[in-house]
């Protein structure tokens, strides 16, 4: 019974020399985000250079394309050349996301209003429907006015897998959901050069695109998330100086 109380008074002593010295480490090094990092949104002030989005250790750059614009005009990546734009994957009809999207878009165009360097390419998910014609109209009821701001349209295969492949940005038929089709609704900002940047997060990882359903004026959403179209702002002033 003796041995026993000794037994448990040792234990006891282990146990709290344990607590004294380790779990303030333990503690240290969760909120350092060396054990869990968890936090994507906890961004890096605005003063970082934006980082290179990379795979495989190589910068990610907007693959070659050519679709049809509002105008009717053939636009490929080679006419971003010496620009920073953004790229969106949108449809016209789209009764969700998208008007948020392109309002803030819009947004976005009359801060930077005469700064020719900057353009927009919004690829539709649906171009079957959004024809130029259409995407004229819609231009003029969302008051795009920016040169380099091209909605565009062609084959839906080579749309899906710029979306799907070329970006990661998600984008696919499905005629369950609202209007048809689902896509994630983000915005990728693109330096003078072509390579996708972005800021990074408190762990040094880059967020890689930009939270574009939420607008600044709301703050945050139903879910807690939080506008990003102010550092979008931000970095876009960023990648025009470099």
């Amino acid at each position: 019974m003796q041995k026993n109380k000794y037994t448990y008074v040792w234990v006891s002593l282990v146990i709290l020399v344990f607590g004294i010295i380790f779990v303030p480490r333990i503690i240290e090094r969760v909120q350092g985000g060396s054990v869990v990092q968890n936090d994507r949104l906890n961004l890096r002030g605005d003063n970082e250079k934006l980082a290179f989005v990379e795979i495989n250790g190589k910068k990610r750059k907007v693959p070659p394309f050519a679709f049809m614009d509002q105008d009717s005009l053939l636009i490929t990546n080679e006419d971003y050349k010496g620009k920073v734009y953004l790229v969106e994957f949108f449809f016209t009809t789209c009764p969700t996301i998208c008007p948020i999207m392109n309002k803030n878009l819009v947004q976005i165009q009359e801060e930077f209003k005469g700064i020719e360097n900057l353009g927009v390419a919004s690829f539709t998910i649906n171009p079957d429907y959004d024809t130029p014609k259409v995407l004229k109209e819609y231009a003029e009821e969302y008051g795009i006015t920016n040169m380099d701001w091209h909605l565009l349209t062609g084959n839906l295969n080579d749309i899906y897998t710029l979306a799907n492949t070329g970006f990661s940005i998600f984008a696919a038929e499905a005629p369950a959901a609202e209007g048809g089709f689902e896509h994630a609704g983000l915005f990728a900002l693109v330096d003078k050069k072509g390579y996708i940047r972005s800021r990074v997060d408190s762990f040094g990882n880059p967020i890689i695109y930009y939270r574009g359903t939420i607008s600044e004026e709301e703050g945050e959403n139903d879910q807690g998330e939080t506008e990003q179209i102010s550092i979008l702002k931000e970095d876009i002033k960023k990648l025009l100086e470099e």
